[in-house]
């Protein structure tokens, strides 16, 4: 990817999660911000997440067109065993309404041929609506490892499924840039981008609890951020996912993951 612009970058909504969807759509534009994430499904049980009704779908377009934004991807499906593909059908009437063009999940089903067959029919489901969609591994999950997400895509055969990668997630677990540069073309669509310090956390809760709630801007930890910028391809989507809860302004938080993640492309 080069290095010499700084393309399109887009706010993931864990940035600013207490930011309802049609409030973020300002917040993120003033930031400099040319799109947003929304998560309309919990990250666990009881997390936050929110509702598209008509008449929110209505302004969050107006306020769209208004500012030249739009939204990339919803999140954030979790695979599990009492999983239901129809079950998504709302999210993705929802979604759809508002342009969004793809969908994150987790896989979290220890029996693989299943998990299989359900994202497989997820992919098929979701295609209906115009999505494509992005299997995310994260090191608490069953699928864990980018090894497992690829399997996983591999194996569903969906011409719309593809691997989500995660700065954080991909260090965590012992992932590299070279990595990623290795799968396979158009493997990678959609880049999550933050930063954290050399030296994980000591244990499974403090693993979570970074992830969801103390990620670093870019430049201010260690993570190999150029070299993966440096394996992907022209056509990844970045966002940047920085939940930062030692900043209390979801404005101010924007504000700096947007001038951060800038400056890792010269332009600070």
């Amino acid at each position: 990817m080069r290095t010499d612009i700084v393309p399109p970058l887009g706010l993931a909504h864990l940035t600013a999660l207490d930011v309802a969807p049609v409030d973020l759509v300002p917040l993120a534009r003033a930031a400099g911000f040319a799109f947003v994430g929304l998560r309309l499904c919990p990250a666990q049980p009881g997390g936050v997440c929110y509702t598209l009704p008509p008449a929110t779908v209505a302004e969050m377009r107006r306020r769209m067109d208004g500012d030249g934004m739009r939204v990339h991807d919803i999140e954030i499906v979790t695979i599990d065993p009492a999983f239901d593909p129809a079950a998504l059908i709302p999210v993705l009437e929802q979604g759809a309404a508002v342009g969004a063009r793809r969908l994150s999940v987790c896989g979290e089903d220890p029996d693989r041929a299943r998990l299989v067959a359900r994202f497989a029919a997820l992919c098929e489901l979701a295609g209906g609506y115009g999505f494509g969609v992005d299997l995310e591994w994260m090191g608490w999950r069953v699928i864990a490892t980018l090894a497992d997400a690829r399997a996983v895509v591999a194996a569903s055969a969906q011409p719309n499924a593809a691997v989500l990668v995660d700065a954080l997630h991909l260090a965590r677990t012992g992932g590299t840039p070279a990595d990623v540069r290795a799968l396979p073309a158009g493997l990678v669509r959609s880049v999550q981008l933050c930063d954290a310090p050399a030296t994980a956390p000591a244990d499974r809760a403090g693993i979570i609890a970074e992830a969801r709630a103390a990620r670093l801007p870019p430049g201010a930890g260690a993570l190999p951020l150029a070299g993966l910028l440096d394996s992907l391809a022209e056509d990844a989507v970045l966002s940047c996912e920085i939940p930062m809860a030692d900043v209390p302004d979801p404005a101010e938080r924007a504000r700096r993951a947007r001038q951060a993640t800038a400056a890792l492309f010269g332009h600070g």
